[in-house]
């Protein structure tokens, strides 16, 4: 996420960009809070490694771009963009996926066009989908709840299999992915697109113990978590409010109608709503205004595109949550959408001709 901008007649904001960055991560904080409560230290582990690992990569480009290094090094966008990453990562990957996810999001991503509000992806998504698609075993090692694990999970054991792989006393993540009745366990969303390939229906797959009494053991209380920070940004005014609305009020008519068909093979509106990235994307990714579009229209049409990518991927695509994958193809679809969308420079007629000469001059 970076400075703020607007269509003409431009809105400056006061607050400079560090001031921003924090304030957005600061919103962060209830849902890794909820990770970290859910799911043990393992984001907040793999949040510190990217920061450090992003930090390292900022400085290094920019040195050798011959840049100013402190301003932009401290800005704040390389952290945010790190703790993105941290957040998005399953808890118990190991550590070099951090570490190669925040290199590739500030060195190629960010920094080789140009950096800060030049570049035209989500650093942070497309450092996730290009993880997502080279290490699919080690991205998709989702850890279940600390609740329904089988073995115990302290700071060191986590700090060991992040490291090595292997807990201090040697268990390894298959074994740490084992619920207390000796299966495997997957994420919410992952466990319904598998289990509805299986024959079950989604009543059915409700029954399944990582869903808890609601939507979700843990990812509920995460995306409540986004949520209330999106609500707090919305609050300072320090994102706009037409991206967020579109893209759930998107998602929430694709599932509602989808689930008024046919109940046995589509899960709820809420479910779509508080599991995966759904409130992360629609508060802190989709809104960074350097890959998304400008106006308030094509904001609308920015979110509302999104919104229908998440439930179609979701619904007919091989990744269960999808948030990562739509935003990337909406940030592609940006500049079209901000072509038909921005509005004309203020002097100018709609057609845009020049004056025609009357003979008079």
């Amino acid at each position: 996420m970076a400075f703020w901008i607007a269509s003409s007649p431009h809105n400056h904001m006061q607050s400079e960009t560090s001031a921003i960055m924090r304030l957005v991560i600061y919103a962060a904080l209830p849902g890794i809070l909820a990770q970290w409560y859910f799911f043990g230290w393992g984001n907040l582990i793999h949040i510190s490694l990217a920061i450090i690992t992003a930090l390292v990569a900022e400085f290094t480009v920019l040195s050798l771009r011959e840049k100013k290094i402190t301003p932009q090094l401290f800005d704040g966008s390389a952290i945010l963009t790190a703790v993105l990453i941290g957040i998005s990562l399953p808890a118990i990957a190991p550590w070099w996926i951090s570490v190669i996810g925040a290199a590739f999001a500030i060195i190629i991503v960010k920094q080789l066009y140009g950096g800060l509000g030049h570049n035209p992806f989500n650093p942070a998504m497309a450092a996730y989908v290009m993880l997502l698609i080279s290490f699919p075993l080690q991205m998709t090692s989702w850890q279940p709840p600390l609740e329904l694990m089988a073995l115990p999970l302290s700071f060191l054991d986590t700090l060991s299999v992040i490291i090595s792989g292997f807990t201090i006393d040697g268990y390894s993540v298959e074994q740490l992915r084992m619920h207390v009745d000796g299966f495997t366990m997957a994420t919410p969303l992952d466990t319904v697109k598998t289990n509805l390939t299986l024959g079950l229906t989604v009543n059915e797959s409700m029954e399944n113990p990582v869903i808890g009494n609601n939507f979700g053991i843990g990812w509920e209380w995460i995306n409540a978590g986004f949520l209330l920070g999106g609500l707090f940004l919305l609050a300072k005014k320090a994102i706009n409010w037409a991206t967020p609305f579109s893209f759930l009020t998107s998602l929430f008519v694709c599932s509602l109608v989808a689930f008024l068909l046919s109940q046995d093979s589509n899960a709820s509106t809420m479910f779509h709503w508080f599991n995966g990235a759904c409130m992360l994307g629609a508060f802190f990714i989709l809104t960074d205004p350097v890959s998304g579009a400008t106006s308030i229209k094509g904001r609308l049409i920015f979110g509302a595109l999104a919104g229908f990518l998440v439930f179609i991927i979701r619904k007919y695509g091989g990744y269960p949550d999808a948030v990562a994958f739509s935003v990337l193809l909406c940030n592609m679809a940006a500049p079209l959408i901000d072509q038909y969308t921005r509005p004309r420079t203020y002097g100018h007629n709609i057609t845009n001709n020049a004056p025609k000469n009357t003979g008079n001059e």
